[in-house]
Order: C-alpha cells, then structure tokens, then sequence
C-alpha cells in the first residue's frame, strides 16, 4: 500500500473542517470519490476510524480523529514553512497569504495596506476574506485565514495586538443645523433620528456610549451596511455614529457628509490584528504583521482621513 501524502492529508483536513465530503470537495476543487478514497487511505494505513458516517448527514470526527486533524493541520502547516524558507532563499517572501478583516473596515483599510504590501512583496498571493468579529475568530480557529484586522475581543485561544485606537464621530448631512459645530454630544441630538449600525461589536459599543451619557438609545432606523448609513443620514434621513471616518466625504448617493468628534468622554475603540494563540505564522503572515505595525497607527489609518489625537 502505498504512503499517505500530504494531500491526502489535506483532503482529511478539509473533510473534517467541512464535516461533508461533498463541501470538502468544493472547498479544495477535487471529485468527492478522491475525498473518499484519501480518507479510507488514510484509516487504513493509521489502522483507525477517523469518522463516523452518518447516512445523508455528513461525517463528524472520532476522538482519533479529531486528535489527528490537529496533527495533520500542524504537519501540512510545518510543510507550508518549509516551502516558504525555499522560496526566501530563493529571493524574498513568498507563498500563499489569508487575510480576514471586519466588515465595516475591510473597504476603508484594506485597499491601500494590501496595495503597499503587495508591491514589496509581489510573490505573495493574497487572499481577502471579510467577516463578523465571531466568524473571523472562528476561521482562525480552523485555519482558513492567517490573520485578522478587527476591534479588540477576548478569547483564551485569539491573541489581539492594538495598533490603533479610533475615535467615535457623529455623522450628520453636510447641511444639518448643527453641523458648522466643532463637536457634538449625545444630548445635542438625543431629540434626532438615530440610524444605528446594526452589527454585532459596532452595536454594543454604541449602546455602551449611550449609556456612559446617560442617554437612551432608541434607533428610528437601522443597518449592518455602514454605506446604506452614510446614504441614509446624507438624504436627512436622521444622524450617525461611526469610528471609521473615511478620506471621502460624499455618501454612495453623493450626498455630503460632516464628521464631527463626539464631545461626550468615552472610550476609543481599539483597532488591531487578531491571530491564534498556538497556530504558527508563516513567513508571508508574519510580514504582513510587520507591514500592518507599520503602516497603521492612531494618527493615521490607511483609507481614512487624519484622525486627531487621543490623550
């Protein structure tokens, strides 16, 4: 019988994370029999059940096979690294590069950090995936993405390092009574229509803000998209609260925008880069760390507009 590989072990990673072999297939662009017929290898080399099948249902893992699936993510990762190292001797950094972000920074941030990296690095094939706070944590987990740019958050196994903090504007229609103010607070516009950004982190920090002002947050509207938001208050449709304040002051439907500091004594919130506790980096996700650390600081956020400085 002939020795397993490491794509087979890549197609029981993929199985196990997928929990079907139909969506293992989709997920690594192969036929589900060679699914099958890697996993069958694979137990009867190992001479163990790796999972149970469950007719229509899918597959969910054994003891042993959960405990081989981190043996087997560790190896094909210990496998990438070795490849990475031939390929910077070979002449700089190089290889396969996952990068998750939070939704609401991904338009603003990515972009131009990605631009800068990729041109000092153009042997590094990048990857963009944006999600929720939780499901980026959890593609951490799994292994899908390398890193993560998101709000701060707490979890034993995800370490956050802050590299900026972002202070809260309120976002009103360039021709709002109020807007020529150089700030505003909460109570100023407690009377107002308050369109909230319905995401989970951005939504609990909001609430937190009012509460610290002693005001109540009642929404006349809500959105998780923070461009129907800005569209929404530039059409005088009510005011805002946001912490990325782009370089752009014009809504999607070109309405003009005012950002003004918010008076009220809160506390920022904390910008950063998420990775696992115990998953090495590579050599890719690692200058990717270095490029972030850099390029992203209190006093300037890439894609935003200047930020004034936070005592």
């Amino acid at each position: 019988m002939s020795r397993f590989t490491l794509k087979h072990l890549g197609y029981f990673v993929a199985a196990g994370e997928a929990g079907s072999v139909t969506l293992a297939a989709e997920r690594v662009h192969i036929s589900p029999p060679s699914i099958s017929a890697a996993i069958t290898q694979l137990e009867a080399q190992f001479d163990v059940q790796l999972f149970v099948r469950h007719h229509a249902q899918g597959l969910s893992l054994t003891a042993a096979g959960e405990r081989l699936l981190i043996a087997a993510r560790d190896l094909l990762r210990a496998a990438d690294d070795l490849g990475d190292l031939a390929r910077d001797i070979a002449g700089g950094i190089a290889g396969p590069l996952r990068v998750g972000a939070f939704r609401t920074l991904s338009a603003l941030v990515l972009p131009e950090l990605v631009a800068g990296f990729a041109a000092a690095n153009p042997r590094v094939m990048l990857t963009m995936v944006e999600d929720d706070e939780a499901d980026l944590a959890a593609r951490l987990r799994r292994g899908e993405i390398d890193l993560a740019l998101s709000y701060a958050q707490a979890a034993d196994d995800i370490v956050f390092e802050r590299l900026a903090l972002l202070p809260t504007y309120i976002v009103l229609a360039a021709g709002h009574a109020l807007a020529h103010r150089p700030s505003l607070a909460l109570a100023d516009l407690a009377a107002e229509p308050f369109i909230l950004l319905d995401m989970p982190v951005s939504r609990d920090y909001f609430r937190s803000l009012f509460d610290l002002a002693g005001v109540a947050m009642a929404p006349a509207a809500r959105s998780d998209q923070p461009e129907t938001i800005r569209a929404m208050v530039g059409a005088g449709l009510g005011w805002s609260l946001m912490t990325a304040r782009p370089a752009s002051r014009v809504a999607a439907n070109g309405c003009a925008l005012v950002y003004l500091p918010l008076a009220d004594m809160v506390p920022p919130m904390e910008l950063g880069l998420l990775t696992h506790r115990t998953l090495r980096q590579t050599r890719a996700a690692a200058a990717f760390a270095d490029f972030c650390r850099a390029h992203i600081t209190t006093d300037r956020l890439p894609g935003m507009a200047e930020l004034p400085a936070i005592s």
